[in-house]
């Protein structure tokens, strides 16, 4: 019989787990088409052309829609430390709580309140300021996403912090701001992001193109979504196999278990594929693919470099922590990375695609890669989603890397049924919000880019229709 602490705990990963990968669905598209959509009303202001007026406010609508449901999925995260994590809130109230404060009281404000001055200051503002209000919405989202970094790499590998009375307590917030970790999470995520963005312009574009319609228009937008698309996947990919090396330096236990490498080896293969292999009493895969020295590469830098196996790193850690198992979930460490880096360069190959066509003016006449680019937009999102699943669930059994476990940082008041019921509630509230968020993303980007001129450059991206 399971006992009923661990039950409440997993019911509590569980609904974190929900809200937050729920939530991370609307993020990288906040903080990739942003940019983006500054950076056609900053063409239009520049040459005047229309053309970049009415992709501004085409793009700015399904900007405006994502933000808006996933500020509403946001929120709710928040809530769940106090409630259900009561015990990591006190631990490191002090030190998690400030990147927090500041994304909140600063970084969030900013992007709201420029972005409400964008909405409503068509025709209101001078042309350079509303340019301006845009450009500021899109730096807010920026920074609220890195001080959210900060807290979340702070929970990867702690700095700036002493305990003290049995609390993590602050000691340099310029060591918390500044930590590698923080840095290499923050490029990578906004890379990622601005993939996503671009990936989303791309293939919208490719379904007006398809359909025949608008093709003038979508092809430029086509055009400034693979001018971003191809060198931004790229350099994101090369980013990601060197955040590879600070993961190996500093949580070397997740290294391993991306791999599901049980022994030490030196030089380390990287396997493609393999079926089983996974648990400590089925060490050995049936089937596999290998790339030799590929994970040495990847996890050191060097193709002669060591990596460190399980079985290795299980005794180093029970000699400095104490009794415990601190394998991580092998098979979903392994698989998360796998659908990360397929889909990741899977993007690039069809920006590469892409590129080329457009190059040889024969984009618009491909029709296969055309849809392809369509369903090429929810390769971004599942690579985001997968590449959370791998940072938080490669880090178990530890909340905050080396001082608290998650299976002591839950609130020992709430039971399994008070977590169940809200889990149920948020499931079905959830659900509701996808499809609605589903249905509005869908019908305003199969409509035709709004008309301007007149009293019409004075409505909202939202209103514009």
């Amino acid at each position: 019989m399971i006992p009923l602490g661990d039950t409440a705990v997993d019911l509590a990963r569980i609904q974190f787990a929900t809200t937050s990968l729920y939530h991370f669905l609307f993020v990288p598209l906040t903080l990739g088409l942003a940019p983006l959509v500054a950076v056609m009303q900053t063409l239009w202001h520049r040459t005047g052309d229309e053309a970049w007026l009415r992709l501004t406010k085409f793009f700015g609508t399904l900007l405006l829609i994502n933000f808006a449901i996933g500020v509403a999925t946001g929120l709710v995260q928040e809530f769940q430390f106090g409630m259900n994590w009561s015990v990591y809130s006190e631990y490191v109230g002090d030190v998690f709580g400030a990147p927090l404060a500041i994304e909140g009281l600063a970084a969030f404000f900013l992007e709201s309140t420029f972005l409400g001055l964008w909405i409503f200051g068509w025709n209101r503002l001078s042309p350079r300021v509303h340019l301006a209000t845009i450009w500021l919405a899109a730096l807010g989202t920026w920074l609220s996403a890195y001080f959210i970094l900060v807290a979340n790499s702070w929970m990867q590998h702690p700095t700036g912090y002493t305990v003290s009375n049995g609390k993590a307590e602050l000691t340099s917030v310029w060591d918390l701001l500044t930590a590698k970790w923080a840095i290499w999470a923050f490029g990578h995520t906004m890379l990622a992001a601005v993939t996503t963005g671009s990936a989303v312009v791309f293939g919208v574009a490719c379904w007006h193109l398809a359909r025949g319609r608008n093709q003038e228009l979508f092809l430029r937008a086509a055009k400034l979504g693979l001018i971003v698309l191809v060198p931004v996947s790229a350099v994101n990919l090369w980013f990601g196999s060197n955040f590879g090396i600070l993961v190996t330096e500093q949580q070397p236990m997740k290294i391993a278990a991306t791999e599901a490498l049980w022994d030490t080896e030196q030089p380390a293969s990287f396997s493609i594929f393999q079926i089983g292999g996974f648990t400590q009493d089925d060490p050995t895969p049936s089937f596999s693919i290998e790339v030799p020295r590929l994970l040495s590469f990847l996890a050191t830098g060097s193709f002669n470099g060591e990596v460190e196996g399980m079985n290795e790193l299980q005794k180093q850690e029970e000699a400095q922590y104490g009794p415990g198992d601190y394998i991580p979930p092998v098979r979903s460490v392994y698989w998360s990375m796998r659908v990360m880096a397929y889909l990741g360069s899977l993007v690039f190959l069809v920006a590469v695609i892409g590129a080329f066509l457009y190059r040889r003016q024969r984009l618009e006449r491909t029709r296969w890669f055309l849809w392809a680019g369509v369903a090429t937009i929810a390769f971004p999102f599942l690579a985001a989603l997968a590449g959370w699943v791998l940072t938080e669930v490669g880090r178990q059994p530890w909340i905050v890397f080396g001082l608290l476990r998650t299976a002591d940082a839950s609130s020992p008041s709430v039971g399994t049924w008070t977590i169940g019921t809200s889990l149920a509630v948020f499931a079905g509230l959830y659900g509701a919000l996808a499809v609605v968020d589903f249905v509005l993303m869908r019908r305003y980007a199969r409509l035709d880019p709004p008309e301007v001129g007149g009293d019409e450059e004075g409505a909202a991206p939202a209103l514009g229709y």
